[in-house]
């Protein structure tokens, strides 16, 4: 039997100047779905009014809520709350820039229900459509980041960092509430988290836009990035992954 509904994250973080168009977007998509849904938007200590425009355009639905972190802790602790507080059958978190279109939902509910716990959003494939490029250096951190990926972490995937990403419920409670990292390259510890818990997992071509909008930092972020691939190595051969969360049901 397929999978008939779905929670959306989305971790924002000083988005104002673009959380409300974003959320018109995914409104207008999920308002013509036939299964029900929920979007989750992830306050992360916003100091904008972030939460203010996200209210005002979602006004008199019952299927949002704003979770709130109260301070800045970074991305990944914003996926995390999201999908620990999902109730439906599938969750998917996509970044606040709708850089992959929400129509991809679509795509990626067909590979859950075909047998899939873990659906990758991917850059990276031949197959992809890229609409806007990112800059040259960039593009150039991302390769290097990848190939340190494979080597220390997850291999198998050409691109572990699109924000775009769906995961069945069960799947997404073990896999993040075994997750540590809070900020960058949480997303390389979720997937592989998935591997090491026998999830069965597909990367998706996606399409894909850049926003000029972006807050990565090359030179910190490239470092700070790096710092996790060994931490997740470190945690896993102390054994802080054997374990996954078996989280009380709903």
């Amino acid at each position: 039997m397929g999978k008939t509904s779905l929670t959306l994250v989305i971790p924002a973080y000083n988005e104002e100047r673009r959380i409300g168009a974003t959320l018109e977007e995914v409104f207008r998509f999920l308002d013509e779905q036939d299964y029900p849904s929920e979007v989750l938007v992830v306050d992360d200590g916003s100091s904008d009014a972030t939460v203010e425009v996200a209210e005002k355009v979602a006004a008199g639905r019952e299927n949002f809520r704003v979770l709130k972190n109260g301070v800045n802790r970074g991305k990944g602790y914003s996926v995390r709350q999201g999908m620990l507080d999902a109730k439906y059958d599938i969750v998917l978190f996509s970044d606040a820039d709708l850089s992959t279109p929400i129509e991809e939902t679509t795509r990626c509910i067909q590979c859950i229900n075909e047998g899939f716990d873990v659906v990758v959003g991917s850059r990276g494939m031949k197959e992809s459509n890229i609409v806007v490029y990112q800059p040259w250096h960039r593009r150039v951190m991302g390769k290097v980041f990848n190939l340190c990926v494979r080597a220390l972490a997850v291999r198998g995937i050409s691109d572990t960092q699109c924000g775009f990403k769906a995961f069945t419920r069960e799947a997404a409670r073990r896999i993040f509430g075994a997750i540590r990292i809070e900020r960058f390259a949480f997303d390389v510890e979720a997937l592989f988290l998935a591997r090491k818990y026998g999830c069965k997992m597909k990367e998706l071509p996606v399409t894909w836009e850049d926003s000029t909008l972006t807050r990565v930092s090359p030179l910190r972020d490239s470092i700070s990035m790096f710092k996790a691939l060994l931490t997740i190595r470190f945690n896993s051969l102390r054994g802080f992954y054997n374990h996954p969360a078996e989280l009380e049901q709903d």
